[in-house]
């Protein structure tokens, strides 16, 4: 029996979602803290760690509906999602579907924006290349720029578990999650409608979800808080740690009260 997510900790409950090529593995130091605190919950995206049997769909939204049968399985009927990068996608899309489970939402180095036609462009050059040249000839020199320039020297250790976890990835959910990307639609009208709180982590150094697009969005919500991050890219669980970590604290404590 694959195991495709962890469950620790008691009391109000905050579910974790990692990012594309990523698994539940990325949470596991950075979460040990709550855990004296909340119920923390981290799953294994449909494709990708241990859940990778039998998946025929790798939309955005057959992703969204994955976590919420999952959710109901595990007994939790409302809770904080906190969705990194691509985790922060299937978040929105949870949203959009199921936002009466939310007490609160956290996008994590993430966006409710559609991909620029730059973006999808990529994305399917990025297939392209998956196809041709196989999973690990793409994760190699895709992870390192995942992580603010001045950070990868000391951040050596986790830029190898980065790439580990990517290179187990299969072939297809790469190229299914890379076109699910590519595909999702604009959420913004979700944010302007969220009935709960909602934490925006940025990097200000992060080339996935720059600056200017994080401005675009981070005051749509009726009530949000934002943080911004020096010297940070795309990876904050470990580029900034103490404080991302206590900045989803805080937040909680708040809606938890």
């Amino acid at each position: 029996m694959q195991n495709t997510y962890s469950d620790h900790g008691s009391g109000d409950t905050l579910v974790f979602l990692h990012g594309f090529c990523e698994s539940k593995h990325v949470w596991a130091e950075f979460t040990k803290p709550l855990q004296q605190k909340f119920r923390i919950i981290a799953l294994d995206l449909p494709g990708f760690g241990e859940n990778i049997e039998g998946i025929s769909n790798y939309s955005i939204e057959s992703m969204a509906d994955y976590v919420k049968h999952k959710l109901e399985e595990l007994r939790v009927h409302r809770c904080i999602l906190v969705g990194h990068s691509m985790g922060g996608y299937v978040s929105m899309a949870f949203s959009a579907k199921y936002g009466s489970m939310l007490q609160g939402l956290c996008l994590f180095h993430s966006s409710a924006l559609p991909d620029t036609d730059e973006k999808r462009e990529n994305r399917s050059k990025s297939i392209d290349y998956v196809e041709r040249h196989g999973v690990i000839n793409f994760i190699n020199p895709f992870v390192e720029p995942l992580f603010y320039k001045e950070n990868r020297d000391w951040l050596k250790q986790e830029i190898e578990l980065m790439k580990e976890i990517g290179r187990a990835t299969p072939q297809e959910s790469v190229t299914g999650a890379l076109a699910a990307m590519r595909d999702r639609p604009d959420r913004t009208d979700v944010l302007r409608k969220a009935k709960f709180p909602v934490l925006f982590i940025f990097g200000k150094d992060d080339g996935a979800v720059p600056l200017e697009k994080a401005l675009e969005q981070c005051h749509l919500p009726g009530n949000s808080m934002v943080y911004f991050l020096e010297k940070t890219g795309h990876m904050g669980m470990f580029e900034r740690t103490y404080e991302t970590r206590k900045a989803i604290e805080k937040f909680a404590e708040t809606i938890f009260g």
